[in-house]
């Protein structure tokens, strides 16, 4: 077994829970989800036993494990923390970067728009992720892009990528953040960063409202 196996069930579990796919309350099935994953119970057990720590899971008697409950105000609180972190990595980034980082940045982002495009959803999905993961990386803050990569592990990118809406308002809010970049303006990028995220919990909360997924 791979040492990191287990990691990505989890990670394939929170992108489920976290986009109503599995509903609070649910039961969470070891030979199903190995199944459905192409993995045997080992992994998943193990995946199983994290999201437990985090909250996402409980594990009750003669049930097993099922899908922990969860509230409008959970998702705008996980947001919110993702936008305070960004929103300073951000403005730091403002503050000190360079024409060549700036170009490195702009391209990363034509890239991230071409596969927006073009529809290519897993591409969107990568790119976004490597889009900001170049900001932290700028940023120069180490504890801070740790907390940030943490927090984000709740977010169903999977879920944001395959939207249109999203996919249309994250070209926009690149674009000004960019802008933002270039005139080495500290408090524009940080406001950006931090509604990027808290504009994500509008809308995830919306598409689990029309779920109905709220206990």
């Amino acid at each position: 077994m791979r040492p990191q196996l287990s990691e990505e069930v989890a990670a394939a579990l929170r992108e489920r829970i976290m986009s109503g796919e599995l509903r609070p309350g649910a039961r969470v099935r070891l030979e199903e989800v190995a199944a459905q994953l192409g993995v045997s119970i080992t992994p998943v057990r193990e995946a199983l036993l994290t999201l437990r720590g985090e909250d996402m899971v409980v594990l009750e008697p003669r049930k097993g494990y099922v899908v922990a409950p969860l509230s409008k105000q959970d998702v705008v609180d996980l947001f919110q923390l993702q936008g305070d972190i960004a929103g300073e990595l951000a403005a730091r980034v403002a503050e000190r970067i360079t024409d060549a980082q700036l170009d490195e940045l702009t391209v990363a982002n034509r890239a991230l728009v071409r596969a927006a495009r073009a529809r290519k959803i897993e591409d969107v999905e990568r790119l976004e992720y490597e889009f900001h993961r170049t900001i932290n990386r700028l940023a120069e803050a180490r504890k801070l892009s740790w907390f940030l990569h943490t927090a984000t592990r709740y977010t169903p990118a999977r879920f944001y990528a395959s939207d249109q809406a999203w996919r249309e308002g994250m070209r926009s809010d690149h674009d000004m953040l960019l802008q933002a970049f270039a005139d080495r303006h500290a408090t524009a990028a940080r406001t950006l960063m931090t509604s990027h995220f808290t504009n994500g919990a509008d809308l995830l909360i919306k598409h689990l409202d029309d779920l109905g997924i709220w206990t």
